[in-house]
């Protein structure tokens, strides 16, 4: 290899290694903006005044709003998974590891890693009741997914003979679900500090009252 040739690679592995890092620093930016103003908050205009660049630099990165939409909910579930699904895996199976989730889960939310607190919380609530698109049909299967994991986790709990053989896993896990939300709502709306810590002992209480002794 030439110098030359050397120093174009060298000037082109700069160029990627450039733009992978404003491409980071844009979708941490648009998932704050989105936790708090909602996914059709993150206009191109929106999101470049916020950052101080121009439209045509992030379209040079996003094509179009629902380009950008999705790719903020791809970065979303991808800190989602390093901070609540890859730790509870560390835990023993069973419920060890059920409750290792839950755990890691109301830590996660509680933790307000996006200004706006849960990132998935608001976006289900803004989209709910809207069209068919890519970005709902997105968030859909995220939730799909969550909710499987959970019933999931339930069910080994069972095999391994921790839990009641007889629970529902699909009922048991939209309880705890739903303990995780309404915990998330208290909080967001009136900064009710106990609120995670009672939807972690409710939880505790009811994996309790199914636990085979």
């Amino acid at each position: 290899m030439t110098d030359e040739t050397a120093a174009a690679a060298a000037n082109e592995d700069g160029r990627r290694l450039r733009g992978r890092r404003t491409r980071e620093s844009i979708l941490e930016a648009a998932m704050d903006l989105a936790s708090v103003e909602g996914l059709d908050g993150l206009t191109i205009g929106r999101l470049a005044a916020e950052l101080g660049m121009s439209k045509s630099g992030l379209f040079a990165h996003f094509g179009s709003k629902e380009e950008l939409q999705l790719a903020t909910i791809d970065a979303a579930r991808a800190i989602f998974i390093e901070e609540v699904i890859e730790p509870a895996r560390k835990a023993e199976r069973g419920l060890p590891r059920l409750e290792a989730l839950l755990d890691h889960w109301f830590t996660y939310k509680r933790g307000e890693i996006f200004y706006g607190g849960c990132f998935f919380d608001a976006i289900r609530t803004e989209y709910d009741s809207r069209e068919a698109s890519p970005v709902k049909e997105a968030i859909r299967n995220d939730f799909q997914t969550w909710m499987e994991l959970l019933a999931n986790r339930v069910r080994s709990a069972q095999a391994a003979g921790h839990l009641d053989p007889d629970e529902d896993p699909e009922q048991l896990a939209f309880e705890l679900d739903a303990l995780g939300g309404a915990a998330n709502l208290r909080f967001q709306l009136n900064r009710d500090e106990a609120a995670f810590e009672r939807a972690r002992r409710a939880s505790r209480a009811r994996l309790a009252a199914l636990t085979v002794h």
